[in-house]
């Protein structure tokens, strides 16, 4: 389970930090353009444009992630400049002066060939490895080599004139607790160290690290000054953002050299790109929510702790200098490249392979299939449940409750916790009294469940449902004689649940009935939402109409982005800015239009003409901003990419486009596309979940 938990993170994150489009490479933006530019007056909506582009971050841009970057949850609006719009300068005889250089004929043509050359290049290189035959049950590979993880620099101790003090005296501190006293400071403007367990948690680790004579003198927290310290942290952050050109491209280069050593593999002698290869950097560990062990140190991973995974006859990976592997594995039955137990949670961490890689391939075509299968027996297995329902035996009765929540509101099912040990989140079987409440009537319906509880990644899920009576009368049954913090189905676990449908199914789970709900509502969503006769930004929005279904469906919610006022401001200027423009070349045609009247002059025909189109292009892209305007508002606070990456059979979204006429460049953005590569190949215009 562990293991298929930072699988699904890692590609989540990596969905939001692919190689070609990484949040933390490092972008250099030419800056001759703006020196040849100078003394020249830009048109209104250039400005406007740039500002709104500089003010979105990339997880406005995402999914998520996580959180995640994909664009193509937000409908997709490029200005085309219009012919008459050049860019103007000054204004001779009341006529426009333009200064824009058009492209010719012959340079778009070679552009689109050279984008053309360089995706079929792609496609060539490309393993196709859906068209090989599959190794027999449980064999992952059977050839496996690599570098083994990256390690992150060791520490280097703060300048001389950066002092630390307590109670008013600087204090030179050793440098282990020094490394953590600087995680502390690096926090100072965020709200978590002004949390008591924050601070709690943090002092007490911070204790540990200290020498004996630290810890006698360093008694209180509220004591120490970090002032020092977090501006020098700030000072080296302003430092990187004003790097220039050059020392930029310096960086650019070491890190493409990192990740060209240590980020690809070689499995079964293809080469293959690596998630995550870089191994976490020490930290304070923040949690989600109120978490109970915020605030704890997450220590330095050591090549010690470190268990390799890789062929036998493949040259085992060297461990940094003076270090060695706590253990060097060969087993192909498992996709991990290397693997440690962090300490705070005790949980595994593992090395995998990106999202677009064989091996995650493999297991995202696995699961839909699996899903798919669930369509021709769900019916006998929610019979089943409806009949369990008046069962002699309680836990009979409870697995049959959990199993209508599962099934009809798309809950995850929810793993046991040991008290105290991780935030207070919930599932679908370890739902506690606390968590519902029952209305025999509640806005003009019967039978009402309220729920709210914290479900992953401390989400709230709150929903009033109507629900079958006799699931209404066995959760009364259920609460009787039970305090708020009793489990509501008691003799009820995951293992226990998932036992059972797999005797109904192979490979059945309760995860697999949330892939196969969410990809069935996207399927039935787009049949009713879409119209061949709309515009492509008209079909996107029907699209992305769908997959807000599904994410309300599996509560994938986000806060709404920092900038989104600010940002949908900008976009409604430019939508007043259209309607302006629109209003003018709509008088303008009118006039053309009188002049021309009665007349065979030729010249004054295309002039009509050419009003016409511009009256024309201006409604088209009037309408697309509108469109796009309507669709943020919409996704302000759903997120779209989580659903899209992991519960959405890519197939459904593949034979949508190629029915609906709309390339797949505006759903899927390139990681996504790389990811799903097989569906994309393989999906045929009739193509049914």
């Amino acid at each position: 389970m562990a293991e298929d938990s930072n699988s699904e993170k890692a590609v989540e994150k990596e969905s939001k930090s692919n190689p070609g489009s990484s949040e933390d490479a490092l972008v250099v933006k030419p800056k001759k353009k703006k020196a040849k530019a100078k003394g020249k007056a830009k048109p209104q909506h250039e400005g406007k444009e740039k500002t709104h582009r500089k003010m979105k971050t990339p997880k406005e841009e995402s999914m998520d992630f996580e959180d995640n970057g994909d664009r193509s949850s937000q409908v997709n609006v490029k200005e085309e400049p219009e012919e008459d719009q050049d860019f103007v300068i000054k204004e001779e005889g009341g006529r426009s002066v333009s200064t824009k250089k058009k492209k010719t004929k012959e340079e778009i043509e070679a552009t689109r060939a050279l984008k053309i050359k360089k995706k079929e290049e792609e496609e060539k290189q490309r393993w196709r490895w859906w068209e090989e035959e599959k190794y027999e049950d449980g064999v992952k590979w059977k050839f496996l080599e690599h570098k083994g993880p990256y390690f992150p620099p060791k520490y280097q101790s703060l300048p001389d004139d950066v002092k630390f003090y307590y109670n008013g005296k600087p204090v030179k501190l050793s440098l282990p607790a020094e490394e953590v006293a600087l995680f502390f400071a690096q926090m100072l403007d965020h709200e978590y160290t002004t949390k008591e367990v924050f601070r709690d948690n943090f002092f007490r680790d911070w204790r540990k690290e200290m020498t004996l004579e630290e810890r006698q003198l360093i008694m209180d927290l509220n004591k120490c000054d970090f002032g020092e310290l977090h501006a020098f942290h700030k000072q080296k952050v302003e430092a990187r953002k004003n790097l220039s050109k050059e020392e930029k491209l310096v960086n650019k280069e070491a890190n493409q050299k990192i990740v060209d050593e240590y980020g690809y593999c070689v499995l079964d002698h293809h080469r293959e790109r690596i998630g995550n290869f870089k191994i976490e950097p020490p930290g304070l560990f923040r949690g989600r929510g109120d978490h109970p062990k915020q605030g704890m140190l997450k220590k330095r991973i050591q090549p010690e702790d470190v268990i390799i995974n890789c062929s036998k006859e493949s040259r085992i990976p060297e461990p940094p200098a003076g270090h060695s592997w706590k253990e060097v594995r060969h087993d192909n039955t498992v996709t991990w490249l290397a693997s440690w137990t962090e300490n705070v949670q005790g949980s595994c961490k593992y090395v995998m392979l990106n999202a677009n890689s064989k091996l995650k391939g493999e297991k995202d075509w696995e699961k839909y299939e699996v899903a798919r299968k669930l369509k021709t027996c769900v019916d006998a297995i929610r019979a089943q449940y409806q009949e369990d329902l008046k069962s002699k035996q309680m836990g009979t009765r409870q697995r049959a409750v959990a199993l209508y929540f599962i099934d009809k509101l798309a809950l995850r099912a929810g793993n046991e916790k040991e008290e105290g040990e991780t935030a207070d989140t919930v599932g679908c079987c370890s739902l506690r009294v606390e968590h519902i409440t029952l209305h025999d009537t509640l806005d003009g319906q019967k039978c009402v469940v309220e729920f709210d509880f914290l479900g992953k990644d401390c989400i709230r899920y709150y929903n009033k449902v109507p629900v079958n009576k006799r699931v209404f009368k066995n959760l009364k049954l259920f609460m009787e004689n039970k305090q708020e913090g009793d489990d509501l189905f008691d003799r009820l676990s995951t293992q226990v649940l998932n036992k059972h449908l797999s005797s109904l199914m192979p490979g059945l789970t309760a995860k697999v009935f949330r892939t196969y709900n969410a990809s069935i509502t996207l399927q039935q969503q787009l049949k009713e939402l879409s119209n061949m006769k709309d515009n492509v930004a008209e079909k996107l929005l029907s699209y992305n109409r769908a997959n807000r279904a599904v994410a309300i469906l599996c509560n994938h919610q986000r806060a709404p982005p920092k900038t989104f006022e600010q940002s949908m401001a900008n976009l409604q200027s430019k939508i007043d800015s259209r309607k302006e423009q629109l209003d003018l070349a709509k008088k303008e045609l009118k006039q053309a239009k009188k002049e021309a009247k009665g007349s065979s002059d030729n010249k004054l025909l295309m002039v009509v003409e050419k009003k016409k189109k511009a009256v024309q292009r201006c409604e088209e892209q009037l309408l697309k901003m509108e469109v796009q305007a309507t669709d943020r508002e919409e996704n302000k606070q759903i997120a779209l990419s989580t659903s899209k990456l992991n519960y959405l059979d890519p197939r459904i979204s593949v034979a949508w486009c190629k029915n609906m006429e709309v390339p797949l460049d505006k759903i899927y953005n390139k990681t996504l596309r790389d990811k799903f590569a097989w569906a994309i190949d393989m999906t045929e215009l009739d193509f049914v979940f």
